[in-house]
Parts: structure tokens; C-alpha cells; sequence
């Protein structure tokens, strides 16, 4: 996808809220989106600790383990530490000893980059979110090194999201002229800038919504004091603080990665020359194999993981004695500890599957470049292919049949019921789809139309409930536009439903005619021309519904 004109206008920096604290923390810990401008790269361990920690001795070099993986404080990594025996080293009796892995896990809470890592030989391994290994990478080759992701370690289901304080604000449309909190270039940029391009806003509008980047030192907690102080309309967060904020009653979230459950994953990534060597691949092998083991004894007992995070890392315990064992427990829900079945259907390493990693890699890819994050924008774009070894988890795989057999079975379900319940669009898209005067048939180039616009739209939002719903300017009666455009919308649901095997059940079609215009009519709306308005009404336009 591609940001309009004045969307390109909308990623720049319009201030930085100057913040009193830091919130419940400085969230520069957990689950940034690799190193952000702005902030300070220090060498490993040079760590300090919140109030009532003590900070880690600096790590050992890599060489002294089989594998050292760079981690960050964020419960999605918590299988490792369980896998590992409740311990960042590898205890006798554990997952990774009875594998033959003497595996070092550390917490790097300031980020550097994995060119530092790789580099200084702190780690051989780190964790990135997929959308910031679209950004890193490019750099990373720059520098005259490479890695690939070896496997999908979670995936957010509701643990980021965009919040708003009010009521009014329901939707993504309805943050124009708002102003939005958010740290820049992090899954929250992304998820933010997806949102917008998949919007009916207008260009002029789109312009209008005010993004605050709050300085990255100051972390999610810094985003989450300028919302609840009431300095910003609303704000882009992660959890423990998304959690926090909506619980505390200072917001209702907006839209989130419960609908958009295909759009953000944490991978990790190992350094190729590592991958290039026996001994380091033997290793990784196993690295992967602990930590899917380490999956499915974290989901078998969550107070094990809840114990592994609070015995391993300062913000946790902290986190814990504040707010509570329960509260770290119920972080889980808005996040899946990917295992072996889930990398292969996110993979598409089923017969016919689809490889969302691929297709947010190469989305992210686009909306990055677009916005300027790139350290050298001239840097060359990466086939996702070469950005992801699936080795690992195909070796795995092709000895296990039952998560083989899971791989294809739906995650999701969807019914009449739940339909009737999802009634609050979160986000509308319009698409133009052309039709032939009077005509409900689909042409080629309206068919092309629903596959690169209408179709990743849906896969990002892989829980959601959709609208379809055909739409017409003015012209014409009213009864034969809402006959038409019933049609219309039918016949791109049944599109879907043969073409890409989407559930029917996922669909609202409706036919509104010209009782619902985008752009009002008669006259201009922002800055368009009559005919200009009436071709924005005439698209078919798709809707994802909250549960």
C-alpha cells in the first residue's frame, strides 16, 4: 500500500510532549520495535534497573554458550525462560538441557541494533517484531552483514492497540483532527499508519490527525502519561501499558490486533553466519525446538510462566508486586505463544496456505520507506523470502503429524450469532470497484481490484467480522441504487468466498445506495470536484467489525 500525498505530510514529527514522570515506568523495556531514533545505544548490559531492582551483571560473550539470544523484558519470550528451567541459563533437567543446549538468554532493555549485536559477538540470536525486520535488515546488509528469522515467537491478538479517552471516538475515521500519542517507528507507528491508509478518511484529513512521538527514553509509559494526563486525544499502545491505561478507565480501545490478529509478530533472528556454520545450525535447531517445547508447557501452566518472568526479569517482579501475579497472568490473553502448528499456518507451510510473515514483511517493508525510516532509503528492498530460514521449523514439522494436522485446521470461527453481535465498524475501506453501467458482473480489472486492495485487508484482520456494503452517488432513483448496489457487494462476497476461501459467514453484505456518501453531495468536500465526490461514493467499501 501506498501513503497519499498528504499522509506523507502526516508521518512527520509534529512535537514531542514534554512528560512530568515517566508513568509507571519508562517503558523503554519491552516490546519496542528495535532501535528507535532518538534513543541512547548502549553496550550490553550497561542496564538500569527501575526502582527496586538490581541490575544484571553484563552478559557473557556468545562464545561461552552454545547460543546467546538477545532478549528484551516482554512476556511473549517467557517459554524461553521456561525452557531454559525458570532460569536465563540453561539449569540441569530443563527443556534446552535435555536437548543438549547450554542456551544464555539476556536482557538487553536498550536495544541496539543487531548490527552492534553481531558485530561486538554479543549474541548470536536477538528478538525484532516482523515489522521492524522489514526495516532493519536493509541496514543490516548495509553493513556487510545478514541474518534470517528462524521462527515466529508470538503473536499479538489484542496486546496493541489504538485507545481514545472520548466516547466519541469510535472509529479510526473518527481521529480526525485528534492528536495521537505514539513512539515512532515501533509496531505502534505501523499498526497506526496501516490503519489510516486502509481508512475512508481523506487526503485533508488524513492530514489533520496529529502524531506526538514521544521520545523514545521515555518508552510506552511516556505514551501512556501524556494520554491519561489528558495532553493527547488518544494514543497508540502496547501491553502491560495498553492494559493498564484501559484499565485504570482512562480510555476504551479503538482498534486493536484482536482484529487485526495477522499483522504483528515477534521472530527470531540469527546471525547468517552462524545459520552458515554446522555447529551454529545444529544449535539453532535446537534453540527452536526448546522453545516450542517451552511454549507448550508455558500454556500448560501459566503461573510456571508468570514465576519465569518475575524470578528473570526486574520489570516484571516489580510489575508483579504492584499489580499483582493475576494482572501479569491476564497480559497473556492479548497474545499467542506461537507453536509449532501455528508457525506453519503463519508460514503458510500448509498445502494452500497463505504466508502472512511474507505478505507483513513486505507491507511494513513499503509503509517504512514511505515514512523515512530507513537509516539509507536507498537501501535495496529484500524478497521476505530471503528474509525468513524456513528450515528449522519444516525440520520439525515433517516429524510431527498431529501439528501438521492442527497447521490446517481453523483458529478462527465464525458464525451467525457472532456476526449479529459485531455491529461497531472500527475501520472502513473503500474500493473502487467498477461496474459496468447497471451491471452487477465482476470485470477482470475489478477482480484484480479485490485481490491487491480488498484481500490483504482481510488477512490483516483475521478475527474480524466484515462489511461489504455497495454504494452509489446521487444520481439515479433511490429504490434501483439500493437494488444495484445490494448486488454489487453480493457478488464481491461471493467472490471471496469462491476465489479465497473465506468463510461466508464473515460477511455483512449490504446495499446502501446513496443513503451513505463518503463525500457529501451536491457541491465539493474537501476540495473535490462534484464529479470527484460522486465517484468516492461510488466505491464499494469494506468495514471491519469489532466482536
Amino acid at each position: 500500500m501506498s501513503l497519499t500525498p498528504g499522509f506523507k505530510k502526516f508521518v512527520a514529527l509534529v512535537g514531542t510532549v514534554a512528560v512530568v514522570g515517566t508513568g509507571y515506568w519508562a517503558w523503554h523495556s519491552g516490546k519496542i520495535g528495535g532501535h528507535v531514533p532518538g534513543s541512547t545505544t548502549a553496550s550490553a548490559g550497561n542496564f538500569t534497573a527501575p526502582s527496586g531492582g538490581s541490575a544484571p551483571a553484563a552478559p557473557a560473550k556468545a562464545s561461552d554458550h552454545d547460543l546467546t539470544v538477545s532478549l528484551v523484558s516482554f512476556h511473549g519470550y517467557a517459554p524461553a525462560i521456561v525452557a531454559n528451567g525458570n532460569s536465563m541459563t540453561t539449569q540441569p533437567g530443563s527443556i534446552y538441557s535435555k536437548l543438549g543446549l547450554n542456551a544464555n538468554l539476556i536482557i538487553q532493555d536498550n536495544i541496539p541494533t543487531l548490527t552492534e549485536i553481531f558485530t561486538a559477538k554479543t549474541a548470536q540470536c536477538a528478538w525484532r517484531t516482523s515489522d521492524f525486520w522489514a526495516q532493519e535488515q536493509p541496514n543490516l546488509r548495509n553493513s556487510g552483514l545478514d541474518a534470517k528469522a528462524v521462527m515466529v515467537v508470538d503473536n499479538t491478538q489484542g496486546g496493541d492497540a489504538i485507545i481514545a479517552k472520548d466516547p466519541s471516538i469510535k472509529s479510526v475515521e473518527d481521529l480526525a483532527g485528534k492528536s495521537v500519542a505514539l513512539l515512532q517507528y515501533t509496531p505502534s507507528h505501523g499498526l497506526l499508519i496501516n490503519a489510516i491508509n486502509n481508512s475512508s478518511l481523506s487526503g485533508r484529513k488524513k492530514e489533520s490527525i496529529k502524531l506526538v512521538f514521544i521520545n523514545a527514553d521515555e518508552g510506552t509509559g511516556g505514551v501512556r502519561a501524556a494520554f491519561e494526563s489528558g495532553k493527547v486525544d488518544a494514543a497508540v499502545l502496547w501491553d502491560p501499558d495498553l492494559s493498564l491505561a484501559v484499565r485504570n478507565g482512562h480510555g476504551h480501545v479503538v482498534y486493536s490486533t484482536k482484529q487485526a490478529t495477522n499483522l504483528i509478530y515477534d521472530v527470531m533472528v540469527c546471525d547468517q553466519a552462524v545459520l552458515n556454520s554446522p555447529d551454529g545450525h545444529a544449535a539453532v535447531q535446537k534453540f527452536v525446538a526448546g522453545w516450542l517445547e517451552g511454549v507448550k508447557a508455558a500454556k500448560a501452566n501459566q503461573d510456571l510462566a508468570v514465576d519465569a518472568l518475575m524470578n528473570n526479569e526486574d520489570m516484571f517482579r516489580d510489575l508483579g508486586n504492584k499489580e499483582g501475579k493475576p494482572f501479569i497472568k491476564g497480559l497473556f490473553s492479548n497474545l499467542l505463544w506461537t507453536d509449532l502448528a501455528d508457525n506453519a499456518r503463519i508460514l503458510g507451510l500448509t498445502p494452500g496456505g497463505t504466508n502472512n510473515y511474507e505478505r507483513v514483511y513486505h507491507e511494513f517493508d513499503g509503509i517504512y520507506r514511505e515514512a523515512g525510516a530507513l537509516a539509507n532509503p536507498k537501501s535495496p528492498v529484500i524478497d521476505p523470502a530471503q528474509s525468513f530460514d524456513y528450515s528449522f521449523v519444516k525440520t520439525l514439522l515433517a516429524s510431527d503429524s498431529s501439528a501438521a494436522a492442527a497447521a490446517q485446521q481453523e483458529t478462527v470461527h465464525f458464525s451467525g450469532a457472532g456476526l449479529a453481535q459485531a455491529t461497531r465498524a472500527a475501520v472502513t475501506k473503500p474500493v473502487a470497484i467498477n461496474f459496468s453501467t447497471g451491471s452487477a458482473e465482476l470485470t477482470a480489472a475489478s477482480r484484480a481490484k479485490i485481490d491487491k486492495e480488498m484481500v490483504p485487508f482481510i488477512q490483516d484482520n483475521g478475527s474480524a467480522y466484515v462489511e461489504l456494503s455497495g454504494n452509489t452517488d446521487s444520481t439515479g432513483s433511490t429504490l434501483s441504487n439500493l437494488a444495484l448496489s445490494q448486488r454489487r457487494a453480493q457478488v464481491v462476497a461471493e467472490y471471496l468466498v469462491k476465489e479465497w476461501e473465506i468463510p461466508a459467514a464473515r460477511f455483512k453484505v449490504t446495499g446502501n445506495g446513496s443513503n451513505a456518501p463518503i463525500c457529501v453531495e451536491p457541491g465539493t468536500n474537501d476540495g473535490l470536484s462534484l464529479e470527484e465526490c460522486r465517484a468516492a461514493n461510488r466505491a464499494t467499501r469494506i468495514a471491519v467489525l469489532t466482536r
